[in-house]
């Protein structure tokens, strides 16, 4: 594996030892043309110390791309050669190898716009630990990204969800997870869910929930981690000003491959946090229904024209 080694406090002028205020940590698996342009958006952010790049098996054009990006840039520090070891694991390998006070986790198909580090860092101050703030996340024509904030993700929800029953029954609008077609908040505002897409936490928030939940590979693996966090007592928040252009479904591998690793991912946290014999064999025996109904959407998304 090839990982550049630093001390945590890097001398300035041979005088004094300076822990880098904010790292960004990148997590990457063959982004494709996305990965260039998000890691430029990056290096632009004057609010950036330290970026780190989880190189989870990239083609042999992107690894020599990111080798001469290390080599040039004394901010990068790469992690390759481990293999693809999923989301959770590689995000944990990344922050647990960075200085920041502050890590900014950031997908490699997302663009940080103009203040959004500086204003995800702000509204951490003096919050309780552990607590995670979420960035708004847009698609490329400023309209907010179906997922960027979202309720409370139950089995009940999430099948809700899933069959767009949330939108063909006026009673059942209540139990949509999604809420970007609600009024946009002025300020920093509690909710139970952010995207993984673009999110910070400061160190001790990351030390006190033992980062993510490595036995997710792909996907909800965000999800877990804003339950542990409200279960611990802490907050987790989305910040309407700190905007951040997602592309999303960039990865080269199949959608079919993406979306049973999401539906395994649901199966797996409903079973997890089911806290008494009951709701644990309801949530046992809607596992199948969940992967099934994940692994469907592809085939919706065809036949509709749109992402669900």
């Amino acid at each position: 594996m090839n990982v550049s080694v630093r001390p945590a406090a890097e001398m300035i002028s041979g005088a004094t030892p300076v822990t880098p205020g904010v790292s960004v940590v990148m997590v990457v698996y063959r982004t494709g043309e996305a990965l260039t342009s998000s890691i430029r958006q990056v290096l632009a952010e004057p609010m950036v110390d330290e970026f780190v790049i989880v190189d989870n098996g990239s083609d042999e054009r992107d690894e020599q791309m990111l080798r001469t990006l290390e080599r040039s840039d004394p901010r990068v520090r790469l992690l390759q050669g481990h293999g693809n070891v999923g989301f959770a694991k590689g995000a944990n390998m990344g922050a647990r190898a960075s200085y920041g006070r502050h890590v900014v986790f950031l997908n490699p198909d997302a663009f940080l716009q103009k203040d959004c580090v500086r204003n995800l860092v702000q509204a951490l101050k003096g919050r309780p630990v552990p607590t995670l703030v979420g960035a708004c996340v847009i698609n490329e024509d400023g309209t907010e990204q179906r997922g960027a904030r979202r309720g409370e993700v139950t089995p009940w929800t999430s099948l809700l969800s899933f069959g767009q029953l949330t939108r063909r029954f006026r009673k059942l609008e209540r139990y949509e997870i999604h809420r970007e077609a609600d009024p946009m908040p002025k300020a920093t505002v509690a909710t139970p869910t952010i995207s993984g897409a673009c999110f910070a936490m400061r160190r001790e928030d990351f030390e006190a929930l033992d980062g993510f939940d490595e036995s997710y590979f792909l996907h909800v693996e965000d999800i877990d981690i804003c339950w542990r966090a409200r279960e611990q007592g802490g907050q987790v928040l989305f910040q309407p000003t700190s905007r951040v252009v997602h592309l999303g479904h960039t990865s080269l591998k199949s959608p079919i491959f993406v979306e049973f690793h999401k539906g395994m991912g649901l199966a797996r946290y409903f079973i997890k946090r089911a806290k008494s014999f009951g709701p644990r064999a309801a949530a046992v025996l809607l596992a199948p229904l969940v992967v099934g109904m994940a692994v469907s959407r592809p085939a919706l998304w065809k036949l509709t024209g749109h992402r669900i």
